[in-house]
This record gives structure tokens, sequence and C-alpha cells, in this order.
């Protein structure tokens, strides 16, 4: 039997993160207070999981979905501020997205996704002079 994909829900929480997922009738939860401990904890409750089936995981084979908040709290180098001006969206609006005051709607976070989606693609495309 082939090993499931496994793609677990971080969210943020007021003390650190919680991650989730429901896949072949298993329940998969865990929390961690950095996203470094919350990936061990992943990695730990995924193995256990599925010990039965005699698949190991390693941190590369699970994909991770997450909330706005715990993307800029794991991502720190993307600068809200100016992915606001790069998406034409106001920046206080971002702001209340990330910290969850606000929830966007699905075109706003589409909106988000492809201007961070964006910057990826520029830097994997970046090359330095030697």
């Amino acid at each position: 039997m082939r090993k499931p994909k496994i793609k677990m829900l971080i969210t943020k929480e007021d003390k650190g993160y919680s991650a989730n997922v429901f896949i072949q009738n298993k329940f998969i939860a865990t929390e961690g207070e950095s996203f470094d401990e919350l990936q061990e904890n992943i990695l730990e409750a995924v193995n256990l999981a599925f010990e039965d089936k005699g698949h190991k995981y390693s941190v590369d084979e699970v994909k991770f979905e997450y909330d706005l908040g715990s993307f800029f709290d794991f991502y720190k180098v993307i600068n809200a501020k100016a992915l606001s001006e790069r998406i034409g969206m106001n920046q206080s609006l971002l702001a209340q997205y990330i910290k969850g005051i606000k929830k966007p709607s699905a075109a706003q976070t589409k909106r988000i996704l492809q201007g961070v989606q964006q910057i990826g693609r520029e830097l994997s495309e970046v090359r330095f002079l030697l």
C-alpha cells in the first residue's frame, strides 16, 4: 500500500501553533510553541498514526497549509507592508487579516497567495554575479 499524501492545516493560536489533518479515517492533531517544535510534533504524530501500516514520514513528505497569521510568523522575511503595496491592498486591512481580526474572502485570500507566489517565482530566478 502506498503512503498517503499528508497536508497538515497549520493555525496560529494565542500561544504557539496547532496542526491537524483527517486522512484515512484518522484524525491527527498536535501543537507546538514554535514552528520547529510543531514540525517535530507533526512527524511524531503522523508516524505514530501510520506505524501499523509500516509508513515512516520525513518532514519533506508532509505538506503544510497555513492560515495567514502562521504563514507571516513562519516567513518573517516577507514584509506584509511591502506585499500589501505590491498587490494593491490596504496595509491596515492585510494586517487585520494576519492578526485574525478580520477574515479575508476567498478572492482576497487568492490575491494574497498570488502575490506571495509571484515573489517566490521571482526569487527562484535570481542569479548573482560571480
